[in-house]
């Protein structure tokens, strides 16, 4: 379980081939101290289990689902990525409730500057936008987010510059895809309700 709060920035050092998926290299300094083999990590949002690591580089091997539905497949040696580490049960809650288990992958379709914030419009599947709600959660490469508005499968959200100088956010543009996780809790209301 993850909060969505960027814990810093990583970055690819290697990507190798093996058995229908792939291992992931990820240089790190922050998410380093204490972690250990077995822990998870979310990359980009998506919860990844710690196969091997040193000093400065952690291993994780990413399987063709995960492949299959986020944009992990898409990496590159030395592109930053999202890094935050499994939180504990006695950490604060700044974020919101982050399986790291990615729905769906979305799109940016625009980025607008108003004044020292950024308001970005995401497109999103079908499977995710019925879960927005104005003023909902959506984690959004793995960064806890608010939804500012919600047209249709659009919705946008308002950058800090924070946010934007400590995620991949910062550096995206228009038509790059992202990874979504819609807010658990509305899919277990989802459930519940339509069980009864």
């Amino acid at each position: 379980m993850f909060t969505g709060l960027i814990e810093e920035l990583g970055s690819v050092k290697g990507i190798r081939s093996q058995s229908g998926g792939m291992r992931l290299s990820i240089a790190g300094k922050t998410v380093l101290d204490g972690m250990r083999t077995g822990d998870s990590i979310a990359v980009n949002g998506a919860c990844l289990t710690v196969v091997e690591m040193s000093h400065s580089v952690f291993g994780a091997d990413v399987s063709k689902e995960t492949l299959t539905k986020t944009t992990l497949g898409r990496l590159r040696v030395g592109d930053r990525v999202n890094l935050e580490r499994a939180m504990r049960p006695t950490d604060r809650l700044g974020g919101h409730l982050v399986a790291g288990h990615v729905d769906a992958v979305g799109v940016i379709r625009t980025i607008e500057r108003t004044g020292e914030a950024s308001l970005f419009t995401f497109e999103a599947p079908p499977e995710i936008s019925r879960y927005l709600i104005y003023k909902g959660s959506i984690a959004v490469d793995g960064i806890s987010l608010t939804v500012n508005e919600v047209q249709g499968e659009r919705f946008t959200v308002i950058l800090i510059p924070h946010t934007a100088r400590q995620t991949t956010l910062g550096f995206k543009k228009a038509g790059d895809p992202v990874n979504l996780e819609a807010d658990m809790i509305g899919k277990y209301v989802e459930k519940f309700v339509k069980t009864r």
